[in-house]
């Protein structure tokens, strides 16, 4: 499906323990679908595939390209999968998908999970608050006491504010209200019309409803607002501020139930590379006192290794 590509680690002794042996992690996105093979605790193999997220692709689609995934890594003689998606919100999400990895991993245990738990991890924190900032938008955390809290990740219907997919829908909405104010276009909207094919502003209504495009084509727009922005574009600088707000109040909201005031651990694509964005989300933290703020600096999905030593016998 998609070719991307990761290098590989060279391979030092042995991991003890729960680290022991084939431990593959996967990170499912909106976009992609991230696989690494793990063997006692150092990485091997690294690849993408498309998304196996089966709430942006068909079912069908969603096993044509974790098979494409483990073609690449390789599966056999796994002891333990351990995954992180968007959208798992009940036991029978989870199942769903483990049920989609099982056949290329027989007799491995498969753990599913939110993929906000991925982010916590990878940013070395047992508690604390992870946000997600990518295609989609959600805060996961945990306190010490081992109690959970989530915002957000409703999906893009009914909310992803701050996400990818917000700001190309943003962008969407700000073009088509210049159009109905009887305004020229703007650099927003004139990158906009390039990057979706089109002539006329009016014509990115009947786009935006066609089935030939989804959140993750939108969710690919928001970089032409992160480009307007840099430009001097004050709408979307106001968008990328709007964006930082909504995702700092997701947090937020979070940190109140549990009862805790950090750490904040902001990632995924948007979060982890738009300068903009996290400024605004780390002023609007510290408005409200939280001042632990950090931003990811790797991939989610190397967060696995944490989960699985922390704690072997979930999932």
């Amino acid at each position: 499906m998609t070719d991307s590509e990761h290098p590989q680690t060279p391979r030092p002794t042995a991991a003890p323990g729960p680290l022991a042996g084939v431990i593959i992690g996967l990170d499912i996105g909106g976009t992609k679908t991230r696989g690494v093979r793990f063997e006692d605790g150092v990485a091997v193999a690294d690849q993408s595939a498309g998304s196996s997220n089966v709430q942006n692709v068909s079912r069908e689609e969603a096993a044509l390209n974790l098979a494409d995934l483990f073609a690449r890594i390789g599966g056999g003689q796994v002891s333990h999968v351990y995954a992180g998606a968007g959208g798992i919100d009940t036991d029978d999400d989870a199942a769903a998908l483990a049920a989609l990895i099982e056949p290329h991993v027989p007799g491995a245990k498969i753990t599913v999970v939110h993929d906000s738990r991925l982010l916590l991890a990878a940013g070395g924190a047992a508690t604390g608050v992870a946000v997600i900032a990518g295609t989609g938008s959600a805060a996961w955390g945990r306190n010490s006491a081992g109690e959970e809290a989530r915002a957000g990740g409703w999906g893009y219907l009914l909310g992803d504010e701050g996400s990818g997919y917000w700001l190309g829908r943003e962008a969407v909405r700000h073009s088509l209200r210049r159009m109905n104010q009887g305004l020229p276009v703007d650099d927003l909207t004139t990158a906009l019309l390039a990057s979706c094919g089109v002539d006329h502003p009016n014509r990115l209504i009947a786009l935006f409803h066609s089935p030939e495009t989804g959140r993750r084509y939108w969710a690919q727009q928001a970089r032409l607002v992160v480009d307007a922005a840099a430009a001097g574009h004050a709408v979307s600088r106001e968008l990328l501020d709007q964006a930082g707000k909504d995702l700092a109040d997701l947090a937020g909201q979070s940190l109140r139930r549990l009862g805790i005031d950090g750490p904040v651990i902001l990632g995924s694509g948007l979060g982890m590379n738009v300068v903009p964005l996290q400024e605004a989300f780390r002023r609007y933290l510290a408005a409200a006192g939280i001042t632990d703020v950090r931003v990811l600096d790797r991939d989610p999905v190397f967060g696995v290794l944490k989960l699985v030593a922390d704690r072997p016998e979930s999932g």
